[in-house]
């Protein structure tokens, strides 16, 4: 008998949550206030997903240590953990399953194109969705009024990086890449009209997808057209190897990404090579957040270093646990106002929304890699929602 990937995935992976979750289970008892935590947990952005789900159970056992109490009856959060794998069809599983396990709310998902396409199951349901790393503006772009992420939007990161390229940089021809997906085309968008704003070129156009590794024939066809730049919209699993190739067809063009690649698996990945690569990240370095160096020494010391993310997974979902407690409940119909509503000081800075569910403020940093470390290049603030 055929068995659809989706079948497996749904009786593989949730097999044991849905045991302890489902109905009867502990999401459903009025002491127990269950998160949900969606990110890809398997595959090459795995490093990426665990940095996420790591950030929510830190701020889960905070919660549980402050002993929270909502509508007089002290509360303990539990962190309900599915891996959508980077993958669309898959986000959409896993969000209708964190509904069907009653969560109260959902911290993710990490890339744009799992958080588009899941926040209309969240909406139909009624329960809050706050990403921490989505940033295609498509993503409150819909008007669902549960959609919300305390990280700016693309439209901000790629005109920042465009004009860097152009200004910072020198380059007057850029070529520019992309990984087809809904964050990687995004940004690269948004690049490509800053880059044109600025006075400089796109000389080409180019595609991949989110799970290659080999781009010679793309840099092959770009070479001869001798950019000063090489922008690239996707992750670290392809930038990595991206690079090496870079150098080793002698193409001597910069090279320029977005938060995707700003991550320490990209110098994992791209050894050597990776020394004078510029990428951004939206939101300030984590030694000048406001709670950037305490919460870097409590992660640390019980998950490892951070890849990027972390932070905002951490902030977003005590933002959530902040408009229970306004709302003295976990009743998304009741909290779903106060979260609206909400000015919470966060690790990574003060979060509140705009009515398309945008943080309000925030900034882009650029870092450029030397001596095998990101370096802070330049940070640029201004407002995260356009």
């Amino acid at each position: 008998m055929f068995v659809t990937r989706a079948m497996k995935l749904l009786t593989l992976v949730s097999a044991t949550t849905l045991a302890a979750c489902g109905a009867g289970g502990p999401c459903d008892k009025s002491d127990v206030v269950c998160i949900g935590s969606a990110a890809p947990l398997t595959g090459p952005q795995a490093h990426l997903g665990k940095d996420n789900d790591n950030g929510v159970r830190l701020a889960v056992e905070e919660l549980n240590a402050q002993g929270v109490t909502l509508g007089g009856k002290k509360v303990r959060f539990e962190v309900i953990s599915q891996d959508d794998q980077a993958d669309p069809k898959t986000g959409t599983i896993v969000a209708q399953k964190l509904v069907d396990t009653h969560v109260k709310g959902v911290v993710g998902h990490l890339n744009s194109g799992t958080s588009i396409p899941a926040s209309k199951i969240y909406s139909d349901a009624g329960i809050a969705e706050i990403s921490p790393s989505a940033t295609a503006v498509k993503y409150t772009a819909q008007g669902f009024k549960t959609a919300m992420r305390v990280m700016t939007n693309d439209s901000q990161q790629g005109r920042v990086l465009g004009e860097f390229a152009v200004k910072k940089m020198g380059a007057k021809k850029v070529a520019i890449i992309d990984d087809r997906t809904a964050y990687g085309q995004g940004l690269a968008d948004e690049v490509e009209k800053a880059v044109k704003a600025s006075g400089g070129s796109v000389v080409t156009r180019e595609y991949t997808t989110d799970s290659s590794t080999d781009f010679r024939a793309i840099l092959t066809s770009i070479k001869p057209k001798k950019p000063d730049v090489i922008f690239y919209g996707g992750m670290d699993a392809q930038g990595g190897p991206m690079i090496k190739q870079i150098h080793s067809l002698g193409i001597k063009a910069k090279f320029l990404g977005g938060d995707g690649m700003q991550s320490t698996e990209f110098l994992k990945l791209g050894g050597k090579d990776v020394d004078g690569v510029t990428a951004s990240t939206p939101g300030l370095p984590i030694d000048k957040m406001p709670g950037g160096t305490t919460f870097k020494q409590k992660f640390t010391a019980k998950y490892g270093p951070i890849q990027t993310y972390a932070p905002y997974a951490y902030d977003a979902a005590m933002t959530l646990a902040d408009a229970m407690k306004k709302a003295d409940s976990s009743d998304p119909i009741k909290y779903l106002p106060a979260l609206a509503a909400i000015q919470h000081q966060g690790v990574t800075g003060p979060i509140s929304f705009d009515a398309k569910g945008d943080v309000k403020a925030a900034a882009i940093t650029l870092y450029r890699v030397k001596g095998g470390k990101w370096e802070v290049v330049e940070v640029v603030q201004g407002g995260g929602s356009k």
